[in-house]
């Protein structure tokens, strides 16, 4: 009879592929809606960036709309007014202006 007991308290017992089973639901769904389109849109910035040369007009993170003027290993040095230019970082760079 013991024996019964145990065997019906291992038969209520769901299976570990059960209890597991939204979790990982969960991270799949966090996966496709989140961060791969995350990583989608950060190798379109990378490969903008890398695309830019002297003469284009950019905007940068920080508000301001300039044009390069030198392109660096690191940084960029762009016009924002006439006779007024600074140096940025790549990532600076948020979008290139048609």
């Amino acid at each position: 009879m013991i024996d019964f007991a145990y065997a019906a308290d291992a038969a209520a017992q769901p299976n570990i592929f059960v209890k597991f089973a939204p979790l990982v639901l969960i991270l799949v769904v966090f996966y496709f809606l989140i961060m791969r389109p995350q990583q989608k849109k950060f190798k379109a910035h990378q490969a903008m960036i890398a695309e830019l040369k002297r003469g284009d007009k950019v905007l940068l993170s920080s508000g301001f709309k300039g044009t390069i003027n030198k392109v660096g290993e690191q940084f960029f040095t762009v016009e924002i007014a006439r006779n007024v230019e600074v140096e940025v970082e790549r990532n600076a760079i948020a979008s290139k202006v048609e």
